[in-house]
């Protein structure tokens, strides 16, 4: 009896070890001329912080954790109260300043008028001094209303310049003001959810203190691993399915997206096909954004699975070593 089970445990081991031998050699075999490789991954996207550009206090959230927003929704208001007083107070300015501009051009007129007069008469008169019709001091007269005329209307068009370069100051002084209450309500730069609250109603954030923490999801992506020498067959914009744990029997088309340039050790998250490699490359597999946009309720970022990257672009995806590829694209 004794003989029997360890003729049986023999042959189980035998077996075993010829049923491994023989996958072991399917699988470098496979490794020669590789059609399709895997990598383990899980679902990423990029992450922005919304801050506010000026130091102020919060008014109102519009928004909690987890909520699903659209690029241009209300996020923050920050408290304007100050910028309205200092918007007031602009606009009163530029109309003193638009008074003074008035002011200026009419008295421009008065010493254009003035100057005009005085011009003729001077003609006038140096054509009769020639003549001896007029004494030279009539003449000089003239000459000296005409050369100070000239002068005030420089100074007449100066101010006018001077005026209207102070309605410019203040005008310029009016927009950075509404600027500063246009950035006082913070939105959203991208579809996506809320990850975090950073601050709540009530609170004093410095300029450039983070109000909260967005999850942009029209930039989604998968970061696998592969080995050097898979790494090296993979190019820039090849196909890849996406096998998430959460859903087996659907394959999400993606893109390769990036390929780093410098290999690294091993992640001791990640496990290949054949054994633990020492160094290995890391890949991102993009996903479509418009896609992303018609099913953005539904994707939920950290979710494991499997990205299938094809190395041969002249392979069909019916010829991928897992039978779910050839089901939903």
């Amino acid at each position: 009896m004794k003989k029997a089970i360890i003729v049986f445990v023999i042959l189980a081991a035998v077996v075993g070890l010829g049923i491994y031998l023989y996958l072991d050699h399917q699988q470098k075999q496979a490794m020669l001329h590789p059609k399709f490789y895997s990598g383990n991954g899980r679902l990423e996207a990029s992450e922005i912080y919304i801050s506010s550009k000026l130091s102020g206090r919060i008014e109102k959230v519009f928004v909690a954790e987890g909520d699903l927003v659209r690029k241009g929704d209300k996020l923050v208001q920050m408290q304007t109260n100050t910028l309205e007083a200092e918007k007031a107070s602009a606009l009163a300015k530029i109309k003193t300043r638009e008074g003074e501009l008035a002011m200026a051009i009419a008295d421009l007129k008065r010493k254009e008028s003035d100057y005009d007069g005085a011009k003729k008469e001077y003609e006038r008169q140096k054509k009769l001094v020639k003549t001896h019709a007029v004494s030279e001091r009539l003449f000089e007269e003239a000459e000296t209303r005409y050369k100070s005329t000239m002068a005030d209307l420089e100074s007449a068009k100066a101010g006018v310049l001077v005026a209207e370069g102070r309605i410019a100051e203040e005008k310029a002084e009016l927009q950075r003001v509404e600027a500063d209450l246009e950035d006082s309500l913070l939105v959203a730069s991208y579809d996506g959810r809320i990850q975090y609250l950073l601050a709540h109603e009530g609170e004093v954030l410095s300029a450039g203190g983070r109000a909260l923490n967005q999850v942009n999801m029209t930039d989604v992506y998968m970061t696998f691993f592969l080995p050097t020498a898979i790494a090296g067959k993979v190019k820039m914009g090849a196909d890849v399915r996406l096998i998430f744990d959460a859903a087996p029997d659907m394959a999400i088309p993606a893109k390769v997206t990036f390929i780093d340039p410098v290999a690294q050790f091993t992640p001791k998250t990640v496990e290949t096909q054949v054994e633990r490699e020492k160094m290995m490359f890391r890949i991102k597999a993009g996903l479509d954004a418009e896609k992303l946009a018609k099913h953005i309720e539904i994707v939920k970022t950290g979710l494991p699975g499997v990205a299938w990257v094809k190395l041969d672009d002249s392979a069909d995806w019916s010829e991928a070593p897992v039978k779910v590829l050839k089901g939903k694209k």
